[in-house]
C-alpha cells in the first residue's frame, strides 16, 4: 500500500511584519541600553520579528511568547534560521497563565493591545507590573488615539474594521494606556512617532 506523500506545512506569514520589521529595528538599536541583554517578546505571531530582529542583534536573547496554538508556526520560523539567540515560544495567554520575565530586561510588543480585548489590555500590565523587575522597560508598537481622536483617517477605518470583528478590539488611547502604566509603576520614557501612522512607546518600571 503506497502512502501519501506528507505536505510540507507553510510558514505563516504576516506581509504588515515585513513592511515594518525594518524601521522597528532601527528604534530597537537606538533605545535598547548597552546592558540590556534579554527580550521578551510578548505575541510573537508568526515568528517573523523575532527571526529578524535576532540576526540582527545577535547580542540579544529574543524570548518569544504566545498562546499555545501559535507555536508552530513561530517554532517553524525558528528552526530554519537556527539562530542561537532567539529561544522557542514560551506558552502566555493574558489572563490564563503567568509571563514569566523575572530576568527580563525589555518587554517588546507590536500590534498587539488592538487586537486584545480591552480588559486583557488592563490586564496585560497587571501581569508586567507584577512580574518585572525594577528597571525593565516595556515596548508597544503600533497605532494609538490621542485625546481620543485618531491620527488619520486610515486608522478610524482600521478601527471600524477591528470592532467589526470583535466589539472588544479597538485602537487604544494613548492616555489611557500611559495612566494605566503610570498606576502600575511605569513611566513613560518616550513616545516616539513611526510610518504608516504608528508609534512606538517606552516606558521603564521604577518600582
Amino acid at each position: 500500500m503506497n502512502k501519501k506523500p506528507a505536505i510540507k506545512k507553510e510558514k505563516p506569514f504576516a506581509p504588515a511584519c515585513e513592511r515594518n520589521q525594518e524601521v522597528i529595528l532601527s528604534i530597537l538599536q537606538k533605545k535598547l541600553r548597552k546592558t540590556d541583554r534579554r527580550i521578551l517578546e510578548i505575541g510573537s505571531g508568526t515568528g517573523q520579528h523575532a527571526v529578524y530582529f535576532g540576526l540582527n542583534l545577535p547580542h540579544i536573547i529574543w524570548q518569544t511568547s504566545d498562546v499555545k496554538e501559535n507555536h508552530v508556526g513561530i517554532n517553524m520560523w525558528i528552526d530554519e534560521v537556527k539562530l542561537t539567540n532567539v529561544l522557542p515560544p514560551m506558552e502566555y495567554e493574558i489572563g490564563s497563565s503567568q509571563v514569566s520575565a523575572s530576568n527580563i530586561d525589555v518587554v517588546f510588543s507590536a500590534n498587539t493591545l488592538h487586537i486584545i480585548s480591552e480588559p486583557l489590555v488592563y490586564q496585560l500590565i497587571q501581569d508586567l507590573a507584577e512580574n518585572l523587575k525594577a528597571g525593565t522597560r516595556v515596548m508597544f508598537y503600533g497605532p494609538f488615539k490621542y485625546q481620543g481622536k485618531f491620527t488619520s483617517e486610515s486608522n478610524a477605518d482600521f478601527d471600524l474594521w477591528l470592532k467589526d470583528i470583535d466589539p472588544l478590539r479597538g485602537i487604544r488611547d494613548f492616555e489611557e494606556v500611559n495612566n494605566l502604566m503610570k498606576a502600575q509603576g511605569f513611566t513613560m520614557v518616550e513616545d516616539i512617532v513611526m510610518p504608516a501612522n504608528n508609534q512606538f512607546l517606552v516606558f521603564e518600571k521604577h518600582k
